[in-house]
């Protein structure tokens, strides 16, 4: 037997009724398939579905679902499908599950496929239960189905990003896209390096690292070039250099 859904509320009040515009962050352009008038339009919806999904830090060619986008094309599959499709492929799943714990993966999905942050710990806690007894795509498939998904997006438009910017006590008033897609316990694994973060040099540090070989050389590039300025004159090779 499942576990139900455990409840949660919004956070506030303000949860409960539409965003306002501020003048400059105004929403954003609707993508639906209703109405299409060309091709080039449903190209577009195609890109906004990628961009909602993978966000521009992940707008690979070698995540792109070539069959999920010609189903789309041809009216085989809803918008929510497709959505469903790009959720549920592989490279999703490496880019975000696999460097994620459950609570940060779950924090994704719905900032991208709902369209807003989490509301609470509860929020998290109630969605990484799903994650934990039905796996990635039950998890996905349970989002697309809430009532929220359908009073927002039903089955034609592309989820967008429906209150702009995050609170400033969560992301500090970034757009999600903005967010990394991985959480602080990935990030501290990463190697120093990587991260920009050295340790301090040192010399047996220095003798062991690979800049050695370059520094090395730029000196005894530097010593030969001076050594050759003084004695190719005194060889008679070059003109003294004198002061007048």
């Amino acid at each position: 037997m499942a576990l139900p859904l455990l409840t949660y509320s919004p956070s506030s009040q303000n949860q409960r009724v539409k965003g306002f515009e501020v003048p400059g962050e105004e929403q954003p352009r609707i993508y639906t398939t209703e109405n299409i008038p060309n091709s080039g339009n449903i190209d577009e919806l195609i890109w906004a579905a990628y961009y909602q999904v993978f966000h521009e830090q992940q707008m690979l060619a070698s995540n792109r679902q070539p069959y999920l986008e010609s189903q789309l094309k041809a009216g085989q599959i809803t918008v929510r499908d497709f959505i469903r499709g790009l959720a549920t492929s592989d490279s999703f799943r490496r880019l975000n599950y696999d460097s994620n714990n459950n609570y940060r993966f779950v924090e994704i999905c719905i900032q991208r496929l709902l369209g807003r942050p989490v509301y609470s710990d509860r929020e998290t806690l109630a969605w990484s239960i799903v994650l934990a007894t039905k796996g990635l795509k039950g998890l996905i498939d349970e989002l697309l189905n809430t009532q929220e998904y359908l009073d927002n997006f039903n089955l034609d438009i592309v989820p967008y990003q429906r209150r702009r910017i995050l609170p400033k006590q969560t992301q500090g008033s970034l757009p999600f896209a903005r967010i990394a897609r991985y959480g602080e316990d990935y990030r501290d694994k990463l190697p120093k390096s990587i991260l920009g973060n050295r340790p301090p040099l040192t010399l047996q540090s220095f003798l062991r690292s690979s800049d050695r070989d370059v520094v090395l050389w730029i000196l005894a590039s530097t010593v030969v070039l001076i050594a050759s300025l003084y004695l190719l004159p005194q060889l008679g090779l070059l003109p003294q250099i004198g002061m007048y």
